[in-house]
């Protein structure tokens, strides 16, 4: 990796090396993270567990990477770690030498909580190195950003069919090379981080905040709104990526590794939709994508609860790739609302969405106990149907040909 350039260019040029590192270790710290739902039907079976302790699992990991992400944010705003995510990685790998040796479900949550923080401090940080390598195109940096982490979540099924579900718990540890090799990538990555930042105050590059164009009233509304959406978007995803396998275990008699499969295709459809939301936002407005990518969803998210296993195989693609669309242009949407603030702002988005989908995977869980899996899935084909909400946003766009 080179260093940061030395000219006025810096700012202008997209630093792609950095981006695709940057992508490439979310990719790894994604594929880390999805071990946990994808090992799921492997412990409930070894520990006998109820879908309340499962939900109670991912309410743990999902609620320790989410609450620190905006007070990190925060920080790195006003002081900036580039060696950061190297650290947060380590919490990382502890956590999963830890699960490796589990032997109930109390040191399962102490293992997850591990992981999440390490995520925890990874991604506002990381979201953070992105916006400062894009170059102005700050849709395709979130987009490639968002792609590593979704091609590594939808990874994680497809290692545990092959690795964890024929060889057992123990051999997660062998996932620590992952963590090790992020260290490393990351590393690299906090070094270009450093040089960028140290040309930025040679060249005394403005540290001045540039003020939203809204009021703080309407600022706050947006925001609300964009939550909303996010609480629609992870509460409906947490269904999939928590409960999907069970689901077409007991509705359709499949195998768990088979199940591992419809959920990774699931999940590699999320990864190929990703790059569409921030390019496309960049182009076109970010508003429109954020209508399509959670409207959108809803026909086939409907349709998703009456359908055979061929056509589940198949619905679950278009869920995927609208889907994935909405993350991106959100979190620009809201940095482009309040500017300046790129931590604080990615910190908030990333955790509300880690704490969404916890908290709807143990609500999720607990309904499924007393009621069933089908249920849930009925009930959940609604929540894409929040989206109408994106009309009250207001248009970043027009405001700016009018600026």
């Amino acid at each position: 990796m080179n260093p940061a350039p030395s000219t006025g260019k810096m700012v202008e040029n997209t630093v792609f090396p950095i981006l695709f590192a940057i992508s490439f270790s979310h990719l790894l710290n994604d594929t880390i993270q999805s071990l946990i739902p994808a090992i799921y039907p492997v412990i409930k079976e070894s520990y006998k567990l109820s879908f309340s302790q499962i939900g109670l699992i991912t309410l743990m990991f999902q609620m320790s990477a989410s609450i620190f992400q905006p007070f990190v944010g925060m920080y790195t705003d006003k002081k900036p770690q580039p060696y950061s995510l190297a650290i947060g990685m380590g919490f990382t790998l502890i956590g999963l030498v830890t699960l490796s040796l589990s032997d109930g479900f109390y040191m399962m949550l102490l293992s997850v909580a591990l992981i999440g923080t390490g995520s925890s401090i990874f991604h506002p940080e990381a979201s953070r190195m992105a916006h400062a390598a894009s170059g102005g195109r700050r849709g395709l940096a979130q987009s490639i950003f968002q792609l590593g982490g979704n091609a590594g979540s939808s990874l994680g099924p497809l290692l545990a069919a092959w690795i964890i579900v024929p060889q057992g718990q123990f051999s997660v540890i062998w996932f620590s090379l992952i963590a090790l090799l992020a260290i490393l990538i990351l590393s690299r990555v906090g070094r270009w981080y450093r040089g960028h930042m140290l040309n930025k105050a040679k060249q005394g590059a403005s540290t001045e905040v540039v003020a939203s164009r809204f009021s703080r009233k309407k600022v706050i509304f947006a925001i609300s709104i964009l939550l909303v959406l996010i609480f629609s978007k992870y509460f409906y995803m947490a269904s999939l990526t928590s409960y999907f396998t069970f689901y077409v275990i007991e509705r359709f008699h499949v195998s768990v590794q088979t199940s591992q499969l419809y959920l990774f295709v699931f999940l590699f459809s999320v990864a190929a939709g990703t790059l569409i939301g921030g390019p496309v936002g960049d182009r076109f407005g970010r508003k429109y994508v954020i209508w399509f990518s959670i409207l959108g969803t809803a026909p086939f998210a409907l349709m998703l609860p009456y359908a055979n296993l061929f056509w589940t195989g198949v619905l679950i693609v278009p869920i995927g790739v609208i889907l994935a669309s909405a993350f991106s242009a959100i979190l620009v949407y809201a940095q482009e609302l309040i500017p300046g603030k790129v931590g604080l702002v990615s910190g908030l988005f990333f955790g509300f969405a880690f704490g969404m989908g916890g908290i709807g995977s143990a609500l999720l869980g607990k309904l499924a106990d007393n009621t069933s899996i089908a249920y849930v899935f009925h009930i959940c084909s609604f929540l894409p149907l929040i989206g109408l909400l994106t009309g009250f946003l207001p248009n970043i766009e027009a405001s700016k040909k009018k600026a």
